[in-house]
């Protein structure tokens, strides 16, 4: 038996960003991290949950084709590594031959899966809802390495006490996290309030997350190590790949982590912003769209818009367009311009001008008898949506919408409008945040991001009025209670669900609460038809808040 001294494994993590669905291109990414684990002499190499077919596969893992596909490519990389004594924890959804249909870790040695386990805690709550499409785990057993039991734990298994006391109680020295871990404001402190189960069971754990964007969800990574007294010895970069080695000895108290590398996390509203970036950048290269295109109004909405695709793509991947019409305002041609050149991006200038005139002709005698309203202004912003979509069709660029969490709430949007898109990076920030993030990107550069330093929104873009420019003198608070207001009435309305007495007890007017929450069941049919947006805070519109779109509910 070896000494204590000699006892010792090294583990790899690899916190990889994997294609939804590219099964071979997410294998050969594994092929090469399991070859930097043989080059940095590791015992163990572990990988995110449901790695191979990348999470959340949602109700593709119903088709059984995928299913062989992904299983298939379990076979492939155990042979590509037979001969080696690696040891591969891959993440793969697992179809047995009697029909139970599992989000499983298989253990790959000597050409072969020595050893799989089933995830047994299916989450089924806000964007999860794995027992629809899962098959619950029933096994605790744990595996030999170097001497060690090591249990395995797939993301929401170690969020609850049942798996953590099982695998204890099976022997286990120390356990491997597989997850697909969704970022989002509070998540550092979830995780860490939510994982104090673990700590009655006095073991040792690795984390292993998946980063990068997938249509609503970015996943930050931030993978971490933590020893028996609970001490982080290993933290992972969040938002972007990485590939790091931890080492562990059995000691007297039993095997423990022992070293790792250390990276501070992101936090604040750089977390919030390199989410925004990587979740829009991520949407764009794995739909293979050569680039974006977005309307560049000179408001505060497009600016950050703007800002957050060059960051996330380059300048010469964001294409920005004005488009004028009788009521924008000089100033708002000055600053959309401005920004385009402090961004660095093609700016062209379109006047929907002509298109209002041919539309005017077209209904003239419809609507001869009526008086000018919202129509005339929709018509407007939809031309601009006809627009972009054309220079889209004809030259490929995604169009990326420029809405925010305020506007979606109470349909201060157009349909075919300023909704007209395939992706809005602002879906979840309230316009309160937009300002706020928007101050904050003109002091800072994110790490990893592609735009400039310096001034990149032009301060009178933040300071003036914000203004929909579809009629003379037009301003948001004609229309909306002061931004303030607004959001945090909307806040307790969606993220809180408060009830509507108590958002009045709070200090809001009543009229105004029951007002704006008219407004937001009403647009909800808006909602439904507007493209997807990364989820930043508890609940977003889209897979985190499911109404019905006929509703006649009002509180009280």
């Amino acid at each position: 038996m070896a000494s204590m001294t000699d006892a010792r494994l090294r583990i790899a993590t690899a916190q990889l960003n994997p294609v939804v669905g590219d099964i071979q291109g997410n294998l050969t990414k594994a092929r090469e991290a399991v070859e930097k684990a043989i080059d940095a002499d590791c015992d163990l190499v572990a990988f995110p949950e449901l790695y191979l077919i990348g999470y959340p596969p949602e109700d593709l893992i119903l088709k059984p084709s995928a299913v062989a596909d992904c299983m298939a490519a379990v076979d492939q990389l155990a042979d590509a590594f037979a001969g080696k004594p690696i040891r591969i924890l891959m993440g793969t959804p697992w179809q047995e031959d009697a029909g139970g249909r599992f989000n499983s870790a298989v253990l790959l040695h000597e050409g072969r899966v020595v050893f799989r386990y089933d995830k047994t805690e299916l989450p089924n709550y806000g964007v999860f809802d794995e027992k629809r499409i899962f098959d619950q785990g029933e096994t605790f057993d744990t595996f030999a390495l170097k001497g060690a039991r090591i249990g395995v734990a797939i993301c929401e298994d170690i969020w609850l006490p049942n798996v953590p006391r099982r695998l204890a109680d099976a022997g286990a020295d120390l356990l491997v996290v597989p997850n697909g871990s969704p970022w989002r404001r509070d998540i550092i402190s979830r995780r860490e309030q939510a994982f104090a189960a673990w700590r009655e069971t006095g073991l040792p754990f690795l984390f292993v997350n998946q980063i990068g964007g997938q249509d609503e969800l970015a996943f930050d990574g931030a993978s971490y190590g933590v020893n028996r007294a609970g001490e982080r010895i290993q933290q992972l970069p969040d938002f972007e790949e990485a590939f790091s080695v931890t080492e562990w000895e059995q000691t007297s108290a039993g095997w423990d982590v022992v070293d790792g590398e250390m990276v501070p996390i992101t936090q604040g509203l750089e977390a919030e912003y390199r989410a925004a970036v990587l979740a829009l950048g991520d949407y764009v290269n794995k739909n293979r769209f050569p680039g974006v295109v977005l309307g560049l109004s000179g408001g505060i909405d497009s600016a950050l818009t703007a800002a957050i695709a060059v960051d996330a793509l380059g300048p010469d991947r964001v294409w920005c367009v004005m488009m004028p019409s009788r009521y924008t305002s000089e100033e708002s041609l000055e600053d959309a311009r401005a920004c385009a050149e402090a961004l660095g991006v093609r700016y062209d200038t379109i006047s929907i001008s002509p298109g209002v005139e041919a539309t005017d002709a077209m209904l003239g005698d419809l609507f001869a008898e009526t008086t000018s309203d919202t129509t005339e202004e929709n018509i407007q912003s939809r031309l601009r949506g006809l627009t972009l979509m054309a220079l889209s069709n004809k030259f490929g660029h995604m169009v990326v919408t420029t809405g925010n969490k305020s506007e979606m709430a109470v349909g201060y949007a157009t349909l075919y409008g300023d909704m007209c898109g395939g992706y809005n990076a602002l879906k979840d920030f309230y316009k309160t945040e937009v300002f706020m993030l928007s101050r904050w990107r003109n002091g800072q550069v994110p790490r990893g991001a592609l735009g400039p330093a310096g001034e990149v929104i032009p301060q009178r873009i933040i300071t003036k009025p914000p203004s929909a420019e579809l009629r003379d003198d037009q301003k948001d608070e004609d229309s909306l209670p002061p931004y303030d207001t607004l959001d945090d009435i909307l806040r307790r309305l969606v993220d809180l669900e408060e009830d509507v007495a108590d958002i009045i007890a709070a200090g809001h007017d009543g009229a105004i609460v029951r007002r704006i929450e008219h407004l937001l069941y009403i647009s909800e049919y808006k909602r439904r038809q507007a493209p997807p947006g990364a989820k930043v805070g508890s609940r977003n519109f889209g897979r985190d808040r499911r109404y019905p779109i006929t509703n006649r509910f009002r509180d009280g």
